[in-house]
């Protein structure tokens, strides 16, 4: 007689259907398999714990507000490609409001706009310029989403493979998380995540979202975990009483955790059951971290991620966790409108956020062991559209931690010209490194090992620099 495998192929299909369209979300950290523990052996989970924290801007920040020359000719030029200067109806920020958060790196600048230029932050973002100067935080120039080393006479020629649905926000948003067009199912963050499954005590914290469902963090076995700003995310009605009866409560918890013959049914009450576990297990983790010293801004959506991604590291030895990835958002940045009234208080949530979440690591003693990076769907043009900047494509974007060989900028400066030689039309600027250079470095120092970087994000082979030059060799 024949044995029926349709209900165990039916099985699997379910849950791998069930990983890519991110039904999992706080609930279903499924277990590690054998995959996943071939997968891991490849990973270097030596030295203690590392996590990479990712702080995604959502509608595309723009980067000509954000990180802006402050040499007089740089500055000039830059206020007359956007339309003079703020309070004159222009979008650039006066020289003199610049001085405070003017940055002098180590090393000194490359690429094709190098020549005399200094460049200065937003001065909204003040409280980062520390870290600047200290050596723990520098800036990565022009990159973006390409397939392969690409040039302007290239880009036009539609000679070498692009991205897919440049300057779409859906679209770019994917490939800088996943290097694929909307409707990817696996992002780099996951990819890491895979390759340490087996380094931690449970799969289950191993991809934490602080900010809702992100294709960046949904690997092939890893699921990410979602929190909220408060911690876990409970099961309602099961924790003390339903309708103001305890034993309703202990009736729906039996009701949605028992085991079941169908499969599908056997399923969805292991994943509750999961859930449940999980949820206890971070209650507890929260509830045995001191309060930090360091004073998070509770008005900001970002900084309030941020805090429970702190408390969350400070409990990392009770969730069992070696390495982790963690996702935080901050949304607003399509500032085709009202860029001047909108935009700087965006800049002031990312620095005040990011230089108070670096203060926290520095009480738990991990500072080191943490790195955190900016990203966003695209940047966006030089040029001014009246009110606002339309999208683009190349961007600079900031990477923090103690192990950061900072106050430098890596990768080329472009020429902040439209049409000049970096510019593919419209104050579109080409990007120079592309994030699959900026994940492999990220990767590499969590410890995925050289031959593992094409699971991680798939067109690295087509880059000759694997390491950006981050962190110490």
């Amino acid at each position: 007689m024949k044995l029926n495998r349709l209900p165990e192929l039916r099985r699997r299909e379910f849950l791998r259907r069930s990983a890519q369209l991110g039904l999992a979300g706080a609930a279903a950290p499924w277990a590690l398999n054998l995959a996943a523990i071939g997968e891991a052996a490849a990973a270097d989970a030596s030295g203690g714990y590392k996590a990479l924290v990712c702080v995604f801007l959502f509608g595309g920040n723009d980067y000509g507000s954000t990180l802006l020359p402050y040499d007089s000719a740089g500055h000039a030029s830059l206020a007359t490609l956007r339309g003079g200067l703020a309070g004159s109806g222009g979008l650039v920020a006066p020289r003199d409001t610049l001085a405070a958060t003017a940055l002098t790196p180590r090393v000194a600048l490359s690429g094709s706009g190098a020549a005399g230029t200094q460049l200065a932050m937003a001065a909204e973002m003040s409280a980062l310029k520390p870290l600047f100067e200290s050596g723990r935080l520098g800036w990565l120039l022009n990159v973006g989403t390409l397939i392969q080393p690409t040039t302007k006479t290239q880009y036009q020629n539609r000679s070498v493979p692009l991205p897919p649905k440049l300057f779409s926000h859906n679209d770019q948003q994917s490939v800088w998380q996943s290097s694929g067009a909307e409707g990817s199912t696996k992002g780099w963050g996951g990819a890491i995540g895979d390759l340490f499954l087996g380094s931690n005590a449970t799969s289950t914290f191993t991809c934490i979202n602080a900010s809702g469902n992100a294709v960046f963090m949904t690997g092939q076995q890893a699921v990410q975990y979602q929190v909220s700003t408060s911690g876990a995310v409970p099961v309602n009605g099961i924790q003390t009483s339903l309708y103001g009866s305890s034993a309703c409560a202990q009736a729906l918890r039996g009701l949605i955790t028992a085991p079941r013959t169908h499969w599908m049914e056997a399923e969805l009450s292991r994943v509750t059951n999961r859930s449940i576990t999980a949820e206890s297990a971070v209650k507890a983790a929260l509830g045995t971290s001191a309060p930090f010293s360091t004073v998070f801004d509770s008005t900001s959506s970002l900084a309030n991620q941020l805090q429970i991604v702190a408390r969350l590291i400070a409990g990392r030895s009770s969730l069992g966790a070696q390495r982790q990835v963690f996702f935080v958002s901050l949304g607003g940045f399509d500032n085709h409108d009202f860029l001047l009234a909108q935009h700087p208080g965006l800049l002031a949530q990312v620095g005040n956020g990011l230089a108070s979440f670096q203060a926290a690591l520095t009480e738990l003693g991990v500072a080191d062991r943490v790195t955190t990076f900016t990203a966003s769907d695209f940047g966006r043009t030089l040029t001014s559209n009246g009110d606002g900047s339309d999208h683009g494509w190349g961007s600079h974007h900031l990477v923090m931690g103690g192990a950061v060989q900072g106050q430098r900028f890596w990768g080329q400066m472009p020429v902040l010209a439209n049409n000049g030689p970096d510019d593919v039309g419209q104050g579109r600027l080409l990007p120079s490194t592309s994030v699959d250079q900026l994940a492999a470095t990220l990767a590499r120092w969590m410890g995925v090992a050289d031959s593992e970087l094409a699971s991680v994000v798939p067109n690295i082979a087509n880059f000759s620099q694997r390491d950006l030059g981050f962190f110490t060799p």
